[in-house]
């Protein structure tokens, strides 16, 4: 586990956008859109969630980040992501907790996320931070744009 005075997490801004943006394309098995993950995009989401988002740096290089937020009924995070040389160190856990509790403070009792199913490492994450899999629901979207779909 990294010596926890070398990483540094704070609230993400959008003058983190560049390098979170890489990072998530480095990551594989995450699914992205050319509209709402645009600077633009996630400007509006950080305008509207702006103490639930975070992003994590180890010796001032950024390698996590996690977009948390709420629609002041129940929270979702959003993309997820830790550098591949950093895994396994303990970097998403913090972030999970850093997420959640802002999200708790916020009055937020129940949280979400979506993972693709074939992504294994992902899932076996996820449900080692206790979230558990619905199976009786089915998930539908609908987009009122054009969007093009960007996978990892």
């Amino acid at each position: 586990m990294p010596d926890a005075d070398n990483i540094e997490i704070r609230c993400m801004d959008i003058s983190d956008y560049d390098s979170v943006y890489a990072l998530w394309m480095s990551c594989r098995n995450m699914g992205f859109n050319n509209v709402d993950d645009s600077r633009e995009g996630i400007g509006r989401y950080l305008k509207r969630n702006p103490t639930t988002s975070f992003v994590a740096f180890l010796d001032g290089q950024l390698v996590g980040v996690i977009l948390g937020g709420h629609d002041g009924r129940r929270g979702f995070i959003h993309h997820m992501a830790v550098a591949e040389s950093c895994r396994r160190q303990g970097i998403a856990s913090l972030l999970v907790d850093r997420c959640l509790s802002a999200l708790k403070k916020e009055g937020i009792t129940k949280t979400a996320l979506l993972v693709f199913k074939y992504n294994e490492a992902g899932n076996a994450f996820w449900e080692s931070q206790g979230f558990t899999l619905r199976e009786d629901i089915a998930y539908r979207n609908k987009a009122l744009t054009e969007l093009i779909r960007i996978d990892t």
